[in-house]
């Protein structure tokens, strides 16, 4: 009968509801923008009223229905009316409150405070969520503060203020929990000590060994007589049968101890009758005498492989297995090159002794990674000034000289004179072969500038060189040259590193023997094929070769050898000349710790004057009567490495109790 009734109540309240909407002046059929839930459920519950389409809406709200359901509708419609009006994105009061939390904080990012222009932002872009300029300057604020303080902790990394670089971390992955860049440099920034050793060290297979199944109890035992019996009292308490070797000796003991699980019951009477046990099934046991050959002769064994993936050369599982066959008296050890696995078949306490000392010794070799760069600086200076005059003067007869410098009209010439009369033709042959000689000289002395002296009453003059050279020229060259180099490398093991190019240099060339017939007839037919020359490469550029030492305080003690060659300007033979550096030494530093392992200044200043003598030193006419050379050159070259511990050594320490005969 309740739920009847509350059915009823229910179709009261949705018809009341319907025909309150079918009398408003919107249509039912298109809610308007931001109407609340109980708008929404009102107009879709109201084709399903009972009512016909085309009767009034006074006809659903009668005087009968009025009383109960007119309190009903004014609960469900009034409070919604508030919210609709505050959650809508155009509300005017929003729009106006979002535009002046939008002014303050442009105020705030011009002043500097990016913290609080950031909150602003996120308010005004709340309060209008579909405004774009709002949710720019949001997300645009937010990414600067994620930069800054980026940069920041970068800053303090390079300062090696970890401590500050993680806090300014930490604050950019506030702002941005997604930066992938800011995750990984506070990782970086995170002391090396916090990350686990690497144990790659596993066992891959082994025999289950026998467990005794005894009851767990307290026994007390007061006993005197046989050994034998001793035992099987002791056995038999726990609810273990024994069984006794030949070895096992007749003697009579006294027995008196309380309160004892079986383990110290069992190490009790093993040590009053100087026996061992060993067990056969999880409820039967053999006893036998304690010496090392029955040990050896009934002490169960078991098999167990370990696999070594750290171990990458055959000569290094070698060692491992030697050391292991030394240190723990192993008789029965088989390494397998090709699984790089170690079998070890002994007893179970020297097993567990194997996998102790395999995994401190096999947890990954120590490594780190080095951080070097060399800066090369190289810069030269070159500038000639001044005014270069003639060096030589030279003192000629100007009758040769005239006839010389007729040259190729010398001919012409002379026909000319002997057809005017000037000359005759006997003594032409003469001035033709005077004219050959001197035409033959290479050039004529009076395409130089020359001068005359004695008025005319001598045939000399003076030649002045190839005239005078004015200088004016500078030529400035700057290099700077980088090479940062990123190598990893592991405990006591060389990494070479060479980059650059490798230049032929030839020694030797090969000719034929021209007096051989054979190939004066292969010259002949042009058939000849010339031999390959003999040449050696060399190595031009960066060659590194490291081998790291690593030590358990964070000490790395680096062996480097060093080398920069490059091709020389000049060459001996046609040989060019190669220029080296070598470094080669021993440094021992800490982890993050830069140093600076070699440097080199090479400095070379010249001055030089060319010129009149005496006239090149007097102050006011050096430059007009000389040429001045400065050239200079200077080499700049500095190398520092870092290390970085990647991986420590294992220092863990362990103690195993092995039995008799190890």
């Amino acid at each position: 009968m309740r739920f009847l009734a509350g059915m009823l109540l229910a179709l009261a309240m949705t018809s009341t509801l319907a025909g309150q909407q079918t009398a408003a002046p919107a249509p039912a059929t298109a809610p308007p923008k931001g109407a609340t839930p109980a708008d929404s459920t009102a107009q879709s519950v109201q084709p399903g009223n009972s009512n016909p389409p085309s009767q009034p809406a006074s006809d659903s709200n009668s005087p009968t229905q009025a009383p109960a359901s007119q309190p009903s509708t004014a609960n469900q419609t009034a409070p919604a009316q508030p919210g609709t009006a505050h959650d809508s994105p155009h509300d005017p009061k929003d729009v106006a409150k979002a535009k002046r939390q939008f002014k303050a904080g442009v105020k705030l990012k011009s002043a500097g405070q990016m913290d609080a222009a950031l909150e602003k932002f996120e308010l005004a872009a709340k309060l209008a969520p579909h405004n774009v300029e709002f949710l720019t300057a949001r997300e645009f604020t937010r990414q600067q503060l994620v930069m800054q303080f980026l940069k920041q902790g970068n800053q303090a990394m390079l300062d090696h203020d970890e401590i500050v670089a993680m806090a300014d971390f930490r604050r950019a992955l506030e702002f941005d929990p997604a930066n992938e860049y800011a995750l990984q440099r506070l990782r970086d920034a995170m002391p090396l000590d916090e990350e686990p050793v690497s144990q790659n060290m596993r066992v891959v297979e082994q025999s289950a060994p026998i467990e005794m199944q005894p009851t767990a109890k307290h026994q007390d035992f007061h006993y005197k007589g046989d050994g034998k019996g001793l035992l099987t009292q002791v056995a038999q308490a726990y609810g273990i049968t024994a069984q006794f070797d030949d070895s096992v000796p007749q003697k009579r003991v006294r027995f008196d101890i309380e309160d004892v699980n079986f383990a110290t019951a069992m190490e009790a009477a093993t040590s009053v009758t100087k026996t061992f046990w060993i067990p056969l099934s999880a409820k039967q046991m053999l006893f036998a005498a304690d010496t090392v050959e029955y040990r050896r002769t009934y002490t169960r064994m078991s098999l167990r492989t370990f696999y070594l993936p750290d171990l990458a050369t055959d000569q290094e599982l070698t060692e491992m297995t030697n050391s292991l066959r030394v240190l723990l008296n192993l008789r029965y050890i088989a390494p397998d090159k090709a699984q790089s696995t170690i079998s070890v078949r002994a007893e179970e306490p020297v097993l567990e002794a194997a996998s102790q000392l395999l995994e401190s010794l096999a947890g990954g070799r120590p490594e780190v990674l080095l951080d070097m760069r060399v800066y090369e600086i190289s810069s030269s200076f070159l500038r000639q000034l001044g005014t270069t005059p003639p060096a030589q003067f030279n003192l000629f007869n100007i009758s040769p000289a005239l006839i010389a410098g007729l040259g190729q009209n010398s001919q012409n010439l002379i026909n000319q004179l002997i057809a005017s009369g000037g000359i005759n033709q006997a003594n032409s042959q003469a001035i033709q072969a005077l004219l050959a000689q001197l035409s033959s000289q290479a050039s004529s002395i009076l395409s130089t500038p020359f001068a005359t002296f004695g008025g005319g009453a001598t045939l000399f003059g003076l030649s002045g060189g190839t005239g005078t050279t004015i200088n004016f020229n500078l030529n400035q060259s700057d290099i700077r040259s980088l090479e940062h180099v990123t190598l990893r490398a592991s405990q006591n093991t060389a990494a070479v590193f060479k980059v650059g190019e490798r230049y032929p240099i030839i020694n030797a060339t090969f000719a034929p023997i021209y007096n051989s017939s054979a190939i004066s007839q292969v010259i002949g037919n042009q058939s000849y094929i010339a031999p390959f020359p003999s040449f050696n490469f060399e190595d031009l550029g960066l060659n590194l070769k490291a081998t790291p030492t690593i030590h358990a305080d964070r000490d790395v003690t680096l062996k480097l050898e060093l080398n920069i060659r490059s091709l020389g300007a000049q060459t001996v033979n046609g040989i060019p000349i190669i220029n080296n550096r070598e470094y080669s030494g021993s440094i021992t530093l800490k982890s993050g710790e830069s140093s600076v392992i070699t440097g080199l200044i090479s400095s070379a200043d010249s001055r030089s004057i060319s010129g009149l003598p005496f006239l090149a030193r007097v102050p006011g006419l050096t430059y007009a009567a000389s040429g001045h050379t400065k050239n200079d050159m200077e080499d700049d070259l500095l190398v520092v490495i870092t290390p970085h511990i990647l991986r420590l050594p294992e220092t863990k320490s362990f103690a195993v109790q092995l039995p008799s005969g190890h």
